[in-house]
Parts: C-alpha cells; sequence; structure tokens
C-alpha cells in the first residue's frame, strides 16, 4: 500500500495540511497518551505534597498543576507533534496556547451550565464539555502554531 501524501508547496516539499488522517489520529492519540501522563504526575505531586507533606491545598495544587503544565510540554513537543524547532519559541505559545484552552474551557463551563442545569449530573456533563474544547483547542494550537515547523 503507497502512502498518500498531498502537499500544497511543491517548492518547499513539506506536508501540509491535508497529511493523511490516519497520520492525525495517531497523533491525537499521542496527545490524550501525553495528557493521561501528565494528569497523573500532576495529581501524584498534588497528592504527595498535600496528603503526604501537609503541604496547604493551594499550593499542593499549583505544584501539581505546574509539574503537570511542564511535562505536557516536554511530552507535547518530543512525543505529540515530534518537534525540532526552538523549546525558546516553543514554551511561550505554549504557555499563551495552555492561557487561551483554559479560558475557552471556562466560557464553555458558564454556557454549558446554563443550558444544561444546575443538578449534579448536568454540572458534570458542562464539565465533560469544558474539558473537551479545551483539549481540542490545545490540540489544535499546538499542531498549527505552538509545534508548526
Amino acid at each position: 500500500m503507497t502512502k498518500l501524501k498531498l502537499r500544497l508547496d511543491h517548492n518547499k516539499g513539506q506536508n501540509s495540511w491535508a497529511e493523511p488522517a490516519w497520520a492525525e489520529f495517531a497523533r491525537f492519540l499521542r496527545f490524550g497518551l501525553a495528557g493521561v501522563a501528565n494528569t497523573l504526575v500532576g495529581l501524584g505531586v498534588i497528592a504527595a505534597l498535600d496528603l503526604g507533606l501537609h503541604v496547604r491545598p493551594a499550593i499542593a495544587n499549583a505544584a501539581g498543576y505546574a509539574a503537570g503544565i511542564a511535562l505536557s510540554f516536554v511530552l507535547s513537543r518530543r512525543f505529540v507533534f515530534r518537534s525540532r524547532g526552538s523549546a525558546r519559541t516553543a514554551a511561550p505559545r505554549f504557555l499563551i496556547s495552555a492561557a487561551i484552552a483554559f479560558a475557552a474551557n471556562q466560557v464553555v463551563l458558564a454556557a454549558a451550565g446554563q443550558l444544561l442545569g444546575g443538578d449534579p449530573a448536568s454540572r458534570l456533563a458542562a464539565q465533560v464539555c469544558g474539558m473537551s474544547v479545551y483539549t481540542l483547542t490545545l490540540f489544535v494550537l499546538g499542531r498549527f502554531w505552538i509545534f508548526k515547523e
């Protein structure tokens, strides 16, 4: 079976956004695996600091999120998007993108909360909507801006 590679820029010989769908799907799966890893690391740091060392919950939470975001950047750069670009350029873009994704998450969470209602199942459904928008936003920004080659 031959690979179909669509190229919009024949002079540069780079793959365009029209890369085969299976490659994008594999990239998204790697993104999901990286997300699981950074979530587990972040939660592990939070639990170790909060429950193990009895650090204030807010500080433990901030440290866990910092560890998770740092791991997310490294895994996104190397494992998910396999970028060879400069980390100095990508790191600020990654932080900006995470902030944009979080803001989108908050907007969707508020809107879904209003639409779905206040019962526990509806609140959880609103959280899932917000998380989905966060994930998709960060993936798209990672693919087309942060780690664009």
